[in-house]
């Protein structure tokens, strides 16, 4: 890392970002990779009350919507999203601020760990199932939970007193 900074600093801002597409991407795909070889569809894992390990596959988007429109048609979804994608890295290159640019970074790494499977399998693979009683909210998958985190920093990073605190960068 400190090579690369000293190479391009004026690339130093986009480092941190780089490393967490990077991270996240690894991250989705391992764990989807242990779900697929040790999980069962319709035999969920139970893990604690209230989660369990279920194997399951989604051709929409987040939360299964789309799913009626997309069925069989994973290169359409894979295209949309990766355009979709494309707008959001823009955009964190563009980003002046830390938290902004981190929630850039979580969306695009989460998007692509999505996009890999569309390609590689026709579906998003989810197993991360969250319930209460007979409640489930929709399975999902470690490249969710990035977009939903990413999108919390970007609006922490809207908020008024978030930006006064935090120090502008310089992107070079």
């Amino acid at each position: 890392r400190a090579a690369l900074d000293r190479a391009a600093p004026g690339n130093r801002s986009m480092t941190r970002p780089a490393i967490v597409v990077l991270a996240t991407v690894l991250l989705d795909q391992t764990t989807k990779a242990a779900a697929l070889s040790g999980l069962v569809p319709g035999q969920p894992v139970a893990i604690l009350p209230g989660l369990d390990l279920t194997l399951g596959f989604n051709e929409g988007a987040s939360f299964g919507l789309l799913s009626g429109p997309m069925s069989g048609r994973p290169l359409l979804m894979a295209a949309v999203t990766a355009g979709l994608t494309l707008v959001f890295a823009v955009m964190a290159l563009r980003a002046r601020h830390p938290v902004e640019r981190t929630g850039f970074a979580l969306i695009v790494g989460g998007a692509l760990g999505n996009i890999i499977d569309r390609l590689r399998q026709g579906a998003v693979t989810d197993f991360l199932d969250v319930f209460w009683q007979d409640w489930h909210w929709p399975t999902f998958n470690v490249a969710d939970m990035a977009i939903t985190l990413g999108a919390a920093c970007l609006l922490a990073s809207s908020l008024p007193q978030r930006r006064r605190k935090e120090p502008v960068r310089d992107q070079g």
